[in-house]
């Protein structure tokens, strides 16, 4: 999916909502469980009750990894479940020397490889460029960069500050101060805001002003916003730019709104009255 393309998708639903399959076997109802695969068909009924109000679909690796080979067959029947129109990201959070990060491309990116065919995945920039090109080399797909997160844990290194180690790229931009500014400013290197995204936690929505001013083109993948306690109007007000350019993540407090069997129908109840919101800041922001 190009950038255009999910920008379309974003004024279409007026919506940048991203829903996260958070989907942990211990929390889905347990009428589910009689299933053959519940895992999937949890996943089934809230892509079905959701994919109206949103654009992206947020499925985190760890939760699949963590059955085994069952775990990945459910993640594979769900990637092929969502909706053509709909932006798919493997929250792997991957990143490793340069020819294993080439197998975690496979992984995710090449189908006749894995059966796996996401739109992007989450990388670590830690061991920087050599260990993120490897995920660029597959046309098309996209990389979202870890940059500043909402844990806690995160201020032990993100926000170190730095000594200007590059200059900014613009002389209107004021000089970088922390490691998570550094990190987005250069990994403008390797890939344009067509194929690079950047995880921004919604609890730090304080510092969205700085982030676009580093990089006002690129989209942002924000979590946090509902169970972690983030800001929906904050990181609308300070973070969208002329293309949108947010995907706001939502998991738990959709896909768990209900435990019961009216799981689904709670859950879209959710999704929409986010997407309502939504809509209000596009027409109040969107420029």
């Amino acid at each position: 999916m190009t950038k255009q393309q999910l920008f379309e998708q974003i004024t279409k639903k007026n919506s940048y909502l991203c829903v996260g399959l958070d989907t942990d076997i211990k929390k889905i109802p347990s009428h589910l469980l009689k299933e053959k695969d519940p895992i999937f068909e949890f996943n089934r009924q809230i892509i079905d009750a959701t994919a109206e109000f949103a654009v992206a679909y947020k499925p985190n690796i760890a939760f699949y990894e963590a059955l085994g080979a069952k775990g990945w067959e459910s993640l594979q029947r769900t990637i092929e479940y969502i909706p053509q129109e709909c932006f798919t990201i493997a929250d792997a959070k991957r990143g490793d020397i340069g020819n294993t990060s080439g197998l975690y491309a496979r992984t995710f990116f090449d189908k006749a490889s894995s059966g796996l065919d996401f739109d992007s995945v989450t990388v670590a920039p830690y061991m920087g460029s050599d260990s993120v090109m490897p995920f660029l080399e597959f046309e098309g797909k996209w990389v979202i960069l870890l940059a500043l997160t909402s844990n806690a844990g995160g201020d032990d290194f993100q926000q170190l500050q730095v000594n200007s180690l590059q200059q900014p790229i613009t002389s209107n931009q004021s000089p970088v101060t922390s490691l998570y500014e550094q990190v987005i400013l250069t990994s403008q290197k390797w890939a344009d805001s067509e194929r690079m995204m950047y995880v921004v936690g919604a609890t730090k929505a304080d510092k969205l002003l700085k982030i676009r001013e580093i990089a006002p083109e690129h989209f942002l993948l924000v979590p946090g916003v509902g169970a972690q306690g983030g800001s929906l109007e904050e990181v609308s007000k300070y973070g969208m730019n002329k293309q949108c350019g947010l995907l706001v993540n939502s998991s738990r407090a959709i896909i768990y709104a209900s435990s019961g069997e009216d799981f689904a129908q709670v859950a879209a109840k959710e999704a929409q009255a986010v997407q309502q919101e939504m809509e209000k800041y596009l027409q109040m922001y969107l420029n």
